[in-house]
């Protein structure tokens, strides 16, 4: 499973690849990053959109989270990519608009990576 991070914070890259050791040697998930929603559109554009899951941190410079989230819904819509949407700020209207725009879940930070572990396996195994 390609799994796709979008976030503006580098030390996101490390702390991923940390928690998700196991899976990632045994070729269970391909973790690829993205620094900002523009990189993360290139990203999809040059791959033919092959990563299966996006995991996307809302607030970042340029384009937000969101913005990332409505480009890919409306571009990729066969088979449209698991969006989920991560956020320091667990406010109701980002929840809103994440939902409206078609995201798969919505997770805040710090991360839970067991629940992460979790929501992934079940987002995939659908």
């Amino acid at each position: 499973m390609k799994v796709l991070v979008v976030d503006d914070e580098k030390d996101v890259q490390i702390l991923f690849e940390q928690r998700f050791r196991k899976e990632i040697r045994s070729g269970e998930m391909d973790l690829l990053f993205a620094f900002s929603g523009e990189e993360a559109l290139r990203f999809m554009k040059d791959h033919n959109h092959e990563a299966v899951l996006i995991l996307s941190d809302i607030n970042m410079p340029g384009m937000s989270g969101l913005e990332l989230l409505h480009q890919i819904k409306v571009k990729y819509e066969k088979p449209p990519p698991v969006v989920m949407m991560i956020t320091a700020y667990g406010d109701d209207e980002n929840y809103a608009q994440a939902m409206e725009w078609g995201a798969d879940d919505f997770l805040t930070k710090p991360i839970d990576f067991n629940v992460l572990k979790q929501k992934l396996k079940d987002k995939i195994n659908v």
